[in-house]
């Protein structure tokens, strides 16, 4: 197979791990180790208000609101605060970057964090260099649902089979391999980046020589 497209997750794959941030957000909130992530995954209303940002039926400053409430701290431009240590990872950028420079279309696919007021792919450079940008806050629907992925494959042009998939959830993959779409469980970005040099380049090398 000839891929032609890679899609990739931000939070955690294009960026540094979503858990280092969090792990520094709370220290520099002076919060209890861990209460920022029980505030997201499992307290009520973190969990609600968190899923209805990504989908667009709350807005970043209901979610600042929420999860500052929850923790008990100011909630004036939260988002902002609370991702202020994510940066782009550096390995996956690259790879993406020699992936397009082979003709290979790249895909950014976002559960969205918001837009306003803090827009957290403006700030990371996340918007320019890609062929296309699905965020479920904008499609209305957040990964793993189906429908998601296949608007990413319809705004690349391409069909499933001819896509490569990284994310750093594993819940998020068989969605996309029902798709026909090729998945990569990112854990390490060294290793991330190996194996979509051997996947697109080798692709990329066939392609042209037929």
């Amino acid at each position: 197979m000839s891929y032609r497209g890679l899609i990739l997750d931000f939070g955690g794959v294009l960026t540094t791990r979503m858990r280092l941030n969090g792990e520094a957000f709370e220290r520099s909130e002076g919060l209890t180790p861990g209460a920022y992530f029980h505030a997201l995954e499992e307290h009520p209303d973190g969990v609600r208000v968190y899923a209805d940002l990504e989908v667009g039926r709350a807005t970043q400053e209901e979610w600042n609101h929420v999860i500052g409430g929850i923790l008990g701290i100011d909630p004036t431009d939260l988002m902002r605060r609370a991702l202020a240590n994510l940066r782009p990872e550096p390995a996956i950028v690259a790879a993406a970057e020699r992936a397009r420079s082979a003709g290979i279309k790249v895909a950014l696919l976002s559960n969205s964090f918001g837009l306003e007021p803090f827009n957290p792919y403006k700030q990371l450079g996340m918007y320019q260099d890609f062929d296309a940008v699905v965020l479920s806050e904008v499609e209305r629907v957040r990964k793993p649902s189906a429908a998601i992925y296949q608007r990413t494959l319809a705004a690349l042009d391409l069909t499933g089979p001819e896509c490569v998939f990284v994310d750093d959830h594993a819940k998020n993959l068989p969605p996309a391999e029902a798709l026909g779409i090729t998945t990569i469980h990112h854990t390490d970005a060294a290793v991330t980046a190996a194996r979509l040099d051997e996947l697109l380049f080798q692709s990329a090398t066939r392609t042209a020589t037929q």
